[in-house]
């Protein structure tokens, strides 16, 4: 069975970081190829200003489609996309384009707004923290509700899952690891 993993972190967060960095070390452990979408030169100040969101979304998904031209995934049995923030919206619409998303199991790291325009019904899992200041909580809940897609929150985590407390960051970035590991493992035939 061949499997890729494709990540696509978020404006600030790079694939150096945790909700990247362990879930690729998780989908190595089960044999998925790995490919890092690393995307840059985005405008500055973007939180709040739409142009500059819609802007930095098309950077990032022209540099995605180059990066990842060369594969072919009709030879994979199976495609895991992971996206931090606005990597959780240029991976959908991305899939979305390329008519994979059928084929596709995401995990979808502190989504934006405009993630839940793409993300397909049924597609994967959903993490967010309950004081992240890119979108309002109950959004995210509706979302997922009517999505189906299940949701793990992280009280009063922000953007990145985190409260400022490092001890109880550690524990929850277990949790959020384990929760991935499972949806992971639930997939592999």
């Amino acid at each position: 069975m061949k499997k890729i993993a494709l990540f696509f972190p978020g404006i600030g967060y790079t694939c150096d970081k945790p909700l990247i960095y362990y879930p690729e070390k998780i989908a190595k452990k089960y044999s998925y190829e790995i490919k890092e979408v690393r995307y840059g030169n985005f405008p500055k100040n973007i939180k709040g200003d739409k142009e500059k969101m819609k802007e930095s979304f098309n950077i990032a998904f022209q540099q995605a489609k180059e990066i990842l031209s060369d594969i072919n995934y009709s030879e994979y049995d199976e495609i895991l996309i992971v996206g931090k923030s606005i990597g959780t919206v240029v991976s959908s619409y991305y899939a979305k384009e390329l008519s994979i998303e059928d084929k596709c199991r995401f995990i979808y790291y502190t989504p934006v707004a405009q993630s839940f325009k793409y993300i397909k019904p049924s597609s994967g899992i959903c993490f967010h923290g309950t004081s992240d200041s890119w979108i309002d909580t109950d959004i995210v809940k509706s979302e997922c509700s009517r999505l189906d897609i299940h949701l793990y929150l992280t009280e009063n985590g922000n953007h990145s899952l985190e409260t400022g407390d490092v001890e109880a960051d550690l524990k929850e970035l277990s949790l959020v690891m384990n929760e991935t590991e499972n949806y992971i493992k639930a997939g592999i035939k």
